[in-house]
């Protein structure tokens, strides 16, 4: 293959990719389809299942993620929730990429399993570097309240925790999220 057809391939895989999120967040994967996504893609179904093999494939290609969680190293642990929450938000946002997982997961084995892998190797690292011992338990409490709180907010519709900014909702984690990394077990 041709270097301009390479670059043309990897062009139409992330078009594909960027419809199929959108449309996996607004519209869950049940009532997502491949002619769905090829259209707001501006490609051929066939082309769709060249690239994926099928819905779950893209779905899972479109799940697989890199949440960018920033060097929480000498952050205090009254500071977590305001360091936290935006990156959160952002992700799990009306626009965010993780929200089509969020959405799938209590359904789709395949959200499910992308939904933990992103906090046991991405979310638990990165929080491992604040505690002293337990890192998994604690980060689990902290992402099982994050995930309550976007459920909340972005799928259920909760008007108070929607209406909410990111600044007052860290203020309300932050005693939480500091007695998770803190409390003695």
């Amino acid at each position: 293959m041709s270097e301009g057809r390479a670059r043309d391939a990897e062009v139409t895989k992330a078009a594909i990719l960027g419809a199929a999120r959108l449309q996996f967040a607004a519209q869950g994967f049940d009532r997502t389809t491949i002619r769905s996504v090829a259209a707001a893609a501006g490609v051929d179904p066939a082309l769709v299942m060249h690239y994926f093999r099928s819905k779950n494939g893209l779905f899972e290609a479109a799940a697989a993620l890199n949440v960018e969680i920033p060097d929480l190293t000498g952050i205090a642990p009254d500071r977590l929730a305001a360091t936290l929450v935006p990156v959160f938000s952002r992700f799990w946002g009306p626009e965010g990429p993780l929200l089509p997982l969020l959405r799938a997961a209590t359904s789709n084995p395949a959200a499910r399993e992308s939904l933990i892998t992103i906090f046991t190797e991405q979310v638990a690292p990165a929080l491992s570097v604040l505690v002293p011992d337990r890192a998994t338990e604690r980060s689990a409490l902290i992402g099982g309240q994050l995930i309550g709180i976007a459920v909340a907010r972005y799928i259920i519709g909760v008007p108070t925790l929607q209406e909410m900014d990111d600044e007052t909702l860290a203020v309300w984690l932050g005693p939480v999220f500091a007695h998770y990394v803190t409390a003695e077990p």
